[in-house]
């Protein structure tokens, strides 16, 4: 039997669910079908918003042969082969599933006949392919970003779903809820999903608990290579940042379903020392038996002691400071800011009549004394600039204006 996905894709425009600022009345795309011109496009976006569907509607609106190139499975072999058929009709077009996958001489064969016009492409990606495709393919080409689906645009398809199932089946409006919050805007989810249900139903009738029985579990659209991984992670560092405990455990919990916690735990560990760090300088210890924890625990435990260490991360005071002051002071050496080290600082003794004796801190009250350390062309630099978010650095900031007031004092 031939899956519901397949039967219902669309052929033409106007049967498009969503994508509406490309094929809506004033889209660029309905604009190149209306006026039929072509050129290669590239489409990105998540996972079941429609790219390979939008890409077969414009061959078929078009009436242009078509060809599909997996960049993951296929070789260079099989695209010669396309290519070569393609030579055989005035306009071809070459449908490129994960482009950002397509190995360098496979691009630069394909860039010829690209450059020359003799292949039209359109390239399907979940990653944005400026950052992921080779620039000179993607400067022939231009790019649109495909939206996920929104709950009503996949509320609109249900009336179509249900008449290809067959039999005339119904749905209560609670399942229909369900499955359309479960598919997550991922609408081959939710197709996928209906056609399971039908199989084991009575009645032809759906119910909520017949939608629960079979989809336990939110698609989540989104894996460990994709932009929504790492846009996740960083929506878990600026909620962290922000101290906003309840946003910081619905990122959390996101990205524990994709259950690859080496990435994760290391985005923790770095959140840790650049935003909490001088704050609460216990919190890096903390972070790191968290994540050793987590490894040893695996899924689904490892949910417990990550989350109470993001709990503890979210609202504790922050401090930035560490952190701004060495990117301060790598900028200085980066630009040829700095200078030779001062002669009383170095390990072996000199004859130069200019090297003073190195002081030892320790034989001085309060184990300081003023000496120059930085040198003589930055000697008067300053890259720490403490914050008062906590008593900890409050008290840091209490010895660090103390010793620069005894500075001031010995000028």
């Amino acid at each position: 039997m031939v899956p519901l996905a397949y039967r219902i894709r669309p052929t033409k425009l106007d049967d498009l669910f969503g994508q509406q600022h490309l094929v809506g009345p004033k889209g660029a795309i309905r604009k190149m079908i209306a006026n039929h011109k072509m050129t290669s496009l590239i489409f990105y976006g998540n996972p079941g918003v429609g790219k390979t569907t939008l890409a077969t509607i414009i061959c078929h609106e078009l009436g242009l042969p078509f060809a599909t190139f997996n960049a993951s499975t296929d070789n260079k072999a099989t695209l010669k082969g396309y290519i070569e058929q393609s030579l055989q009709d005035e306009q071809f077009v070459l449908i490129i599933d994960e482009i950002h996958r397509m190995k360098k001489d496979i691009q630069d064969y394909l860039l010829e006949f690209l450059e020359s016009g003799k292949v039209i492409i359109i390239g399907l990606t979940t990653v944005n392919p400026y950052h992921s495709v080779n620039p000179a393919i993607r400067s022939r080409c231009l790019t649109f970003k495909m939206n996920d689906l929104s709950n009503d645009d996949l509320a609109a398809m249900f009336h179509k779903l249900l008449s290809e199932l067959g039999g005339d089946y119904t749905i209560d409006d609670d399942a229909k809820d369900y499955l359309i919050h479960m598919a997550n805007g991922d609408v081959r989810y939710l197709i996928n999903s209906l056609e399971g249900i039908s199989f084991i139903v009575e009645n032809h009738h759906i119910t909520l608990e017949d939608a629960k029985n079979i989809i336990q579990r939110p698609s989540v659209t989104f894996s460990k290579n994709e932009d929504q991984y790492y846009d996740t992670l960083s929506g878990l560092q600026k909620s962290i940042r922000g101290s906003d405990v309840d946003a910081s455990l619905h990122y959390l919990a996101k990205l524990l379903l994709v259950e690859d916690l080496i990435p994760l735990i290391r985005r923790l560990y770095a959140i840790a020392y650049e935003d909490i760090g001088l704050a609460n300088p216990g919190i890096g210890p903390k972070v790191k038996a968290a994540g050793d924890i987590a490894l040893e625990l695996g899924m689904p435990e490892a949910k417990l002691p990550l989350s109470v260490v993001v709990v503890e991360m979210a609202l504790s005071p922050k401090s930035n400071s560490a952190m701004i002051g060495i990117v301060e002071a790598m900028k200085d050496i980066e630009e040829g800011n700095s200078g030779n080290l001062p002669l009383h600082l170095k390990n072996t003794y000199s004859f130069d009549p200019r090297q003073k004796a190195y002081l030892y801190p320790h034989d001085y009250p309060g184990a300081w004394v003023n000496q120059q350390y930085l040198p003589d062309k930055i000697k008067d630099a300053s890259y720490y600039h403490p914050k008062t978010t906590s008593k900890n650095e409050q008290a840091l900031k209490e010895r660090y204006d103390a010793i620069q007031n005894e500075k001031k004092k010995s000028k």
